[in-house]
């Protein structure tokens, strides 16, 4: 256990320097007038309490991401308990909080409206299409993985057709989002967080206790190889970091940084709220790394082919851990993970459709109609997610691969942010671009995408990534000499 240990030290005292080091940088103001004041509407734009913020930002980011990632990156073995908290402190935390004060600092913007500030119309056309396609996906995959959860693990029902029983939770689910996603932020999201917080946090402090408690034997680094030991053969870079996003670094955050910007009504709450949540969920992601790891054995997961069915793994270790009770209140802690990710992912479509059309959220009808649209075609994947034999696992392949570009373009804006505003831009720049070198790795090398080899699909990834580099700093440059940016 002594690597796990290490990791977590690394993760938090990690966080407290490089968590100052980014506060230092970006300088918040007391005396900033935020949008949630400045531009208060009842709706989007509504002050709140700064932990109400820390704790809807924390269930929106993490998804069933921290957990059934890290159950399938385990398998990698224990190099996982160092890269996930050197990558979340470098990385995501990074990342988040960039994202989401940049969005402070810009009128409570939302993404594209960012990426065309800072990157261009032709970027912006772009990225606009591509995260709203990402959007879309989360919301069909939070609702898919929750439902299939609690229909398996809390009702003993069978998950592997459409039955009445899936279809009824699947449209509650559905329910729920379409409140959340119409109504103020503060009447169902302010409100009903608290409760799914409680169930969280009970489930991951339960989770990490259980470690020790049950003195679970955990790998060590040294007793294993560092990169070629997962049992089906996977490549570390770039299947690693794309199984293990929402631990570490992903994309999908920045557009729920930009969301509860709208709310933020201090600046110098911003390391609270953005970086240190991050960390939060990179503790999450440890947490159920180390309980795969400790409560299954290996040969078993292999054999039986349970890895491949994580959703199953998370009941099998709540139980193993935590007994029947103590399991059933960590399943629930997962599928809220899951719920309040999904509901405003639908909420950041909603607002960047709405933005994009230049659609008056303040009538009603007009969010009522667009919401109308959304959710009739999140029902039409989802039908295919369900119904299609190797429907769900593609709509996973294209909803990860897409999380961590999302990022990288994400990496890209706050470089040129940082680049304008005379800050160290290589903090940005250089998470952007090792995640450029995953997304493309994966994308050439992945049958979803070119299929090519390992060995060709690293070397033009290389030359992607650099290209990335060179672009950014070239362009961020010449429009910091040109332009006046915020």
């Amino acid at each position: 256990m002594i690597t796990f240990i290490i990791g977590l030290v690394i993760l938090f005292v990690g966080a407290a320097i490089y968590g100052s080091i980014c506060e230092r940088v970006m300088k918040p103001s007391a005396s900033f007038q935020t949008p949630a004041i400045k531009l208060s509407d009842g709706v989007d734009y509504v002050p709140m309490n700064k932990w109400k913020n820390c704790l809807i930002e924390l269930l929106n980011i993490a998804g069933t991401g921290p957990v059934l990632g890290p159950i399938q990156g385990i398998l990698f073995g224990p190099i996982a308990f160092i890269t996930i908290p050197i990558g979340c402190v470098l990385g995501g935390a990074v990342h988040d909080y960039m994202s989401g004060m940049i969005s402070i600092r810009n009128n409570g913007e939302q993404m594209p409206a960012l990426v065309r500030r800072f990157l261009g119309g032709g970027v912006y056309k772009i990225y606009n299409v591509f995260v709203c396609f990402l959007m879309l996906l989360v919301g069909v995959v939070f609702i898919y993985t929750p439902g299939d959860l609690f229909v398996a693990q809390i009702l003993s029902g069978d998950v592997s057709t459409l039955s009445a029983e899936v279809i009824t939770v699947y449209g509650v689910i559905l329910l729920y989002y379409l409140a959340a996603t119409l109504l103020p932020i503060d009447k169902i999201i302010g409100r009903i967080y608290p409760i799914f917080g409680a169930i969280l946090l009970l489930s991951a402090v339960g989770i990490f206790f259980g470690l020790f408690i049950r003195e679970y034997p955990l790998l060590e680094i040294w007793d294993t190889g560092l990169f070629d030991v997962h049992p089906f053969g996977e490549h570390f870079i770039p299947i690693f970091f794309i199984t293990v996003a929402c631990g570490i670094t992903s994309g999908f955050h920045s557009t729920q940084a930009t969301l509860i910007a709208r709310s933020v009504t201090n600046e110098q709450y911003g390391r609270l709220i953005y970086y240190n949540t991050m960390i939060a969920e990179g503790f999450i992601a440890m947490s159920w790394a180390g309980a795969a790891m400790g409560a299954l054995d290996l040969a078993m997961v292999v054999n039986s082919d349970l890895v491949k069915i994580p959703a199953v793994v998370v009941g099998v270790i709540s139980k193993n851990m935590l007994g029947d009770i103590g399991g059933m209140v960590a399943v629930l802690g997962v599928i809220v993970l899951a719920v309040t990710s999904g509901d405003t992912a639908l909420r950041s479509l909603r607002l960047m459709v709405g933005d994009a059309l230049n659609i008056d959220a303040k009538k009603k009808t007009n969010t009522f109609v667009l919401a109308l649209v959304i959710f009739t075609i999140v029902a039409g994947v989802l039908y295919f997610a369900k119904t299609d034999a190797s429907g769900f696992a593609i709509l996973w392949r294209y909803f990860s691969w897409a999380n961590e570009t999302i990022a990288v373009f994400a990496f890209a804006m706050i470089s040129v942010y940082m680049m304008k505003n005379n800050m160290p831009y290589i903090m940005a720049l250089a998470p952007g671009t090792f995640y450029m070198y995953i997304v493309s790795t994966y994308i050439l090398h992945a049958p979803i995408g070119f299929g090519l080899s390992y060995t060709l699909s690293y070397i033009l990834a290389a030359v992607c990534a650099a290209g990335y580099a060179v672009a950014i700093v070239r362009y961020g440059k010449n429009l910091s000499s040109s332009r006046n940016l915020s």
